[in-house]
C-alpha cells in the first residue's frame, strides 16, 4: 500500500452514476487513454464495492492492456475503493463489510480458500503472514480465536486495525517481513501463509516456511495457486505445482508435511520438537 501512495503516474479513478461519452465499456467500468495516462471510470458504490467486484471490473481492462504491472493495478483498485462512496472512509468501511459477506456466504472467488484455511487451523491462536487487507484474519477473530497478523506493508496494516476496531474483531496487526517474522519461537498455534509464497524467490519462500515454523507450536499451513502463467498484475512471480511444494518440505525442518489440491495446492507442515 505504502508503494502505491509513492507510484507516478498512475491511473486516474473516479466514479460515475452513468458512463460518460468518450470512455470504452467494459462491464461496470470505462477507460479513455489520455495524456497523464489512462483514466478509469465506474460505477460501484456502497452497495455493491467489494472485493471480488472490484476484480472482476479491472481482469478485463488487464486483458486488453490498459492496466499494465502490480503497481498500476493496485493503484487503480485502491482508487475504486476510496471513490465508491461519499468518503474515502465510507468506501473502505463498505469493502470491507462488503467483502467479508461475501467471503462468508461463499459468493466470492476466494471463499474455498479461506473456508478450507479456516478448517486446518489447530488450537486458538492463529498467526496469519502476509495479511495483506487482512479478511482471512478478521474472519478467524470473528470464529473467537486469538489472532495476530502481519504484512510488509504499513497501509495494509493500518487499515486492518482500523478496520478490526471498527467491526469488533481483535485482530493484532503489525508491519512484518516474511522472512524475519517479529514473533518468539513456538509462540502461535498455527501460522498461515495463504496466497503468499508465489510473490517470493526460492529463497525468500524457504526463509518464510523456516520463520513459520519456528512460531508455530502445532501447525503452518501453506496455500499457493496453481496458475498456467503467474499474475503479474497481483505480483505473483514464480509459477507453482505440486512438486514446489514437495521441494519446499524437503528443504525445512519440520515433524511432518500433507499435501492437499482444493482451488490450488496445500501445504500442511508440523513444526519439529
Amino acid at each position: 500500500m505504502d508503494r502505491l501512495v509513492r507510484q507516478r503516474p498512475r491511473p486516474v479513478v473516479r466514479r460515475a452514476t452513468s458512463l460518460p461519452a468518450g470512455f470504452a465499456t467494459c462491464g461496470e467500468f470505462g477507460w479513455r487513454h489520455q495524456a497523464h495516462g489512462v483514466e478509469i471510470v465506474h460505477r460501484l458504490d456502497a452497495a455493491t464495492i467489494s472485493d471480488s467486484t472490484m476484480i472482476a471490473g479491472l481482469l478485463p481492462l488487464v486483458d486488453l492492456g490498459v492496466i499494465a504491472g502490480q503497481d498500476a493495478f493496485e493503484a487503480a483498485a485502491v482508487g475504486v475503493i476510496r471513490t465508491s462512496a461519499t468518503t474515502e472512509a465510507r468506501g473502505w468501511a463498505a469493502f470491507y463489510d462488503n467483502s467479508l459477506q461475501e467471503l462468508r456466504s461463499g459468493d466470492s472467488p476466494f471463499s474455498p480458500i479461506h473456508r478450507r484455511a479456516r478448517s486446518l487451523i489447530l488450537g486458538d491462536s492463529v498467526l496469519e503472514v502476509g495479511s495483506c487487507f487482512g479478511f482471512f484474519a478478521l474472519q478467524c477473530a470473528e470464529d473467537g480465536r486469538q489472532v495476530q497478523a502481519c504484512d510488509i506493508s504499513a497501509g495494509a496494516v493500518d487499515l486492518l486495525i482500523g478496520n478490526s476496531r471498527r467491526r469488533g474483531a481483535p485482530v493484532h496487526a503489525v508491519v512484518g517481513d516474511a522472512t524475519d517474522l517479529p514473533f518468539a519461537d513456538d509462540s502461535v498455534d498455527t501460522v498461515t501463509l495463504i496466497h503468499l509464497l508465489e510473490h517470493l524467490d526460492e529463497w525468500a519462500a524457504t526463509t518464510a516456511l523456516t520463520e513459520a515454523l519456528r512460531v508455530a507450536r502445532l501447525r503452518v499451513v501453506v496455500a499457493v495457486p496453481y496458475e498456467e502463467n503467474p499474475s503479474e498484475h497481483f505480483g505473483h512471480l514464480v509459477r507453482l505445482s505440486e512438486a514446489d511444494l514437495r521441494g519446499w518440505a524437503g528443504t525445512v525442518g519440520h515433524a511432518g508435511a500433507d499435501y492437499l489440491e482444493d482451488h490450488g495446492g496445500w501445504l500442511i507442515l508440523t513444526p519439529p520438537g
